[in-house]
C-alpha cells in the first residue's frame, strides 16, 4: 500500500498547516480556549472556505467525496497545533447522517455543515455505560407522530457549540438514533472544559419532544450506523494523535539540544538519546497503523475486519501516546508540566485521546471479540 500523500493531499495539508499556524500559535490558542465560544469563528469559517467540512461528504450531497485517508494530514496539523475546533464531532456525525439519515435530514443538515453554518455533536454515553454503546437507559417513546426523549447523557464533546445533537435512546425493540436541536425545549446542558481544553457537556433530556423526522435510519437499528461512524472518528483521532506526538518529539529534541547541564547539552547524554529515539519510533509506528486504520474505515467491505483493524490501531496509538507524552514531560523536567509550556498541553491532549471513544482495555476486548 502506498502511504505517500498525493500532490492534492500535500497541497491541502500545507494550506491547513499555514492556516492553523497563523490562527493557532500558542498565545492565540490560550485566548481561544478562554473565550466564551471555546473555538475560533474565523478559523471555522476558513475551514469551510477550504472545503474541509465538505471533504468527507459525497459529491451527491454537495461535498468532495473524500475519505478519512484524505483527512489524515488535516488531523495531523490539528494535532500539532492543538486545535480546539469542533471539527471531528461535526464531520463524524455528518458522515452518520449521510449514510443512515433520510433525504430530508441530509438536505437539512449537510449543506449547513459544508458551509460552516451547522455544527454537530454526539451524546451516546451515560453515567453507567462505560463506552458500551448498547448500554442505553435514555428512552424514546411515541406520542402520536412525535417522539418523547427522557434521560441523561455525559461527556458530549462539542455539544456546547453544536446546533444539532445526535442522541442514542432505547425504543421498544432496541437502540435508535435521533437528531435533536440543541435548543430543544426540555434539553439542558451542564457545560464544562475538558482537561485538554475542549468544550463538553452533560445533557439532561426532560420529555424532549421531536418530530417523526428526527429518527435517523430505521427504528431499533441505530447501533450499527453509530459504530461505523465512531470507527471513522476513531481512525481520524489516531491521526490527530500522530500530529501531537510529532510536536512532542520535535520540541523535546530541540530542548535536549539547548538545555545544558555540567556545561554540555543534555542531548549528549546517551540515556536521553535512547529515549528520544524511542519516542520517534513510537510515533512512526502509530503513523503506520493509522494509515491502515483510515484505509479500512474508508474501504473495508467486512465490518468485522474494519472493527478489528481500527481496534488494533487504537490499542497501539494509546500505547504510543502514553510513552511519547510521559517521556516528553520527563525530559523537560518540572517545567514541562507548567501551563506556560505547550508541551504540557500536548501531554494532556495525548492522554485524553487515549481515552476517547474507549480506552485501550475497551479496544483490546473489542479486538478479541
Amino acid at each position: 500500500m502506498d502511504f505517500q500523500l498525493s500532490e492534492e493531499q500535500q497541497l491541502l495539508a500545507d494550506s491547513v498547516r499555514r492556516l492553523l499556524e497563523n490562527n493557532y500559535d500558542f498565545e492565540s490558542r490560550k485566548k481561544i480556549v478562554a473565550s466564551e465560544a471555546g473555538h475560533c469563528a474565523k478559523t471555522w469559517a476558513t475551514l469551510a472556505e477550504l472545503g474541509l467540512l465538505g471533504l468527507p461528504v459525497s459529491e451527491d450531497n454537495g461535498g468532495f467525496g473524500g475519505g478519512s485517508t484524505d483527512l489524515i494530514p488535516v488531523m495531523e496539523a490539528m494535532g500539532e497545533t492543538l486545535s480546539v475546533e469542533p471539527f471531528l464531532p461535526t464531520i463524524g456525525m455528518a458522515r452518520l447522517i449521510e449514510r443512515a439519515g433520510s433525504a430530508t435530514q441530509r438536505e437539512a443538515v449537510l449543506g449547513g455543515v459544508i458551509e460552516g453554518n451547522v455544527k454537530l455533536a454526539l451524546a451516546c454515553y451515560e453515567p453507567t455505560s462505560h463506552f458500551d454503546l448498547s448500554n442505553v437507559s435514555t428512552t424514546a417513546t411515541r406520542s402520536g407522530d412525535d417522539w418523547v426523549l427522557s434521560g441523561e447523557k455525559i461527556a458530549a464533546i462539542g455539544a456546547p457549540q453544536a446546533d444539532h445533537i445526535v442522541v442514542t435512546a432505547r425504543t421498544a425493540g432496541g437502540v435508535s438514533l435521533f437528531l435533536v436541536p440543541a435548543n430543544a425545549a426540555g434539553l439542558s446542558q451542564k457545560t464544562f472544559r475538558t482537561q485538554d481544553s475542549l468544550r463538553s457537556a452533560d445533557i439532561t433530556l426532560n420529555n424532549v419532544k421531536v418530530g417523526s423526522d428526527a429518527l435517523i435510519g430505521a427504528e431499533n437499528s441505530g447501533l450499527a450506523a453509530l459504530e461505523e461512524a465512531l470507527d471513522f472518528t476513531s481512525a481520524l483521532i489516531c491521526a490527530e494523535a500522530v500530529g501531537a506526538m510529532k510536536f512532542a518529539c520535535d520540541t523535546t529534541l530541540e530542548y535536549l539540544k539547548t538545555r545544558k547541564q555540567f556545561g554540555v547539552p543534555i542531548g549528549t547524554f546517551q540515556a536521553l538519546q535512547h529515549r528520544i529515539v524511542d519516542m520517534y519510533i513510537a510515533t512512526e509506528q502509530a503513523r503506520s497503523i493509522t494509515y491502515l486504520a483510515c484505509a479500512k474505515a474508508d474501504g473495508a467491505a467486512d465490518a468485522k475486519e474494519r472493527r478489528q483493524v481500527i481496534s488494533a490501531a487504537r490499542i497501539k496509538v494509546a500505547d504510543s501516546t502514553r510513552l511519547v507524552g510521559q517521556d516528553a514531560i520527563q525530559m523537560h523536567g518540572g517545567m514541562g508540566m507548567t501551563y506556560e509550556m505547550k508541551v504540557s498541553h500536548t501531554y494532556k491532549r495525548l492522554t485524553m485521546i487515549g481515552q476517547a471513544f474507549g480506552d485501550a482495555d475497551y479496544y483490546l476486548e473489542r479486538f478479541m471479540r
